[in-house]
């Protein structure tokens, strides 16, 4: 109890003293008005556990609230014996807290703690308008019987709204834990698709290029095969290192998260001169403002896992790619800094008859039009959009912040094109500069 009231602000502090201060003052009040010591104490003993019942944590409650009761019972018991009553008040403060002890009783306790306190604490407000002397016991049975029965009541229904209230918000608390916890696993889900099916993908295309080099009755030389063997250690550690990383982070759910973004543009560049290194050559075309720019985290996180899972895909299906395009520019930036980032990556591998990947109906940021279904003009390799993740995964990404995706065959059916438009928050410019004009890349080379 001391916690929580050392957990609050200080102006709730000082209203809690001063509720308090007022409290203690009417329980003194209401014990001198019977003008004999022992009654007097006993009063505001008897009051203040009362008081101190509605205060106690729920685990000390039926304890603290079952002596309350003994205590009311026993002064009521006992004062009806005596001649010195009270003359003005029969214990209003200590009444109104027996009152509420119904309603906190039906709010956090068992059916069986309902049975076991209810009725004893009824009949310890009903007694204690007994308090009063003889002569006025016809007022209590005409104004406060009646008064004090629906006064229950009312206490009893309070206690199930508030029960119910507490019900629900409960539901909803679990709700959104359930909730967290499938986003968390879907995320986990995703990243390890990340890791796996770009690292061990380079590895599987790197043994079948020497396998195929080997079974066309072609002796490699030592330097091609040194050259081969060092891109698949270079994979398996970098998916050795991945997987650690993922495996250090379920172990140890309560180390703070790692604020650095998942991808950057230095890395998408990372991405493309690796996927060069050991597949069909791949060019990216950065737009020049985007250099040395700050993207939101979840913006670049996200344009480095559509890049990975595009090139990934296009090793494990499109065997006859002979270029790979990977872009990534501005469109329609305001003087604010917002505007939409487009990234596209495509190929010129062959394609198979197949449906497109389109966003939900309805999904943010979609754009109407375009092909949709099997009516889509062109094809894919088997296995693009189908019997997988990772399409899934980009699609849900994008979605999440706004954007819309879309994977398809490319215009004439050659080649397979991913692409995502994402929409950039302003970003205030210090200098109060115009951004620089868009400069068409040079075809064939890398931007900065």
């Amino acid at each position: 109890m001391m916690h929580a009231f050392r957990g609050r602000s200080r102006t709730h502090q000082v209203l809690s003293v001063v509720a308090g201060a007022a409290v203690l003052a009417l329980l003194v009040a209401e014990g001198l008005n019977t003008g004999f010591a022992p009654t007097s104490a006993a009063t505001a003993v008897a009051g203040g556990l009362c008081v101190v019942a509605l205060l106690v944590p729920p685990a000390r409650f039926p304890l603290v609230a079952g002596c309350a009761v003994a205590a009311s019972l026993a002064l009521s018991v006992t004062t009806m014996q005596l001649d010195q009553r009270p003359e003005n008040t029969p214990g209003l403060t200590e009444l109104c807290a027996l009152l509420l002890l119904i309603a906190r009783t039906v709010r956090h306790l068992s059916p069986l703690w309902n049975i076991a306190l209810m009725p004893p604490t009824g009949v310890a407000a009903a007694l204690l308008l007994l308090r009063i002397p003889d002569t006025d016991y016809a007022h209590v049975k005409t104004i406060g019987a009646p008064v004090l029965l629906l006064a229950g009541v009312l206490m009893i229904v309070l206690g199930l709204y508030l029960r119910l209230v507490d019900t629900l918000r409960d539901r909803e608390r679990t709700a959104a834990e359930q909730a967290a916890r499938q986003a968390e696993r879907l995320e986990h889900a995703r990243e390890l698709h990340d890791f796996v099916a770009h690292h061990v993908t380079a590895i599987v295309a790197q043994a079948k290029a020497a396998r195929y080099v080997t079974s066309a009755g072609q002796a490699p030389a030592p330097a091609e095969v040194d050259r081969v063997f060092a891109g698949i250690e270079e994979a398996g550690s970098q998916a050795m290192e991945s997987m650690r990383g993922m495996v250090s982070m379920l172990r140890a759910p309560g180390r703070p998260a790692d604020t650095r973004p998942g991808g950057d543009l230095g890395r998408v560049r990372d991405l493309v001169e690796g996927f060069s290194a050991a597949g069909p050559p791949a060019r990216l075309a950065l737009d020049p403002r985007l250099a040395g720019r700050s993207l939101p985290p979840g913006i670049s996180t996200t344009v480095h896992r559509l890049v990975q899972e595009s090139l990934t895909n296009v090793r494990k299906y499109a065997d006859t790619a002979g270029h790979v395009t990977v872009d990534v520019r501005l469109r329609g930036e305001d003087a604010d800094g917002s505007g939409r980032l487009d990234v596209s990556v495509n190929d010129d591998g062959r394609a198979a008859s197949g449906a497109p990947h389109r966003p939900r109906t309805g999904a943010p940021g979609h754009a109407p039009g375009g092909p949709r279904g099997a009516d889509a003009a062109g094809g894919r390799a088997p296995g693009r959009s189908s019997g997988g993740y990772g399409l899934i995964g980009l699609a849900e990404r994008v979605e999440a912040i706004g954007g819309h995706f879309a994977a398809g065959p490319r215009p004439g059916g050659h080649g397979w094109e991913v692409s995502a438009g994402i929409p950039l928050p302003p970003s205030p410019r210090s200098n109060g500069e115009a951004p620089p004009p868009a400069g068409p890349t040079a075809s064939g080379t890398m931007t900065p």
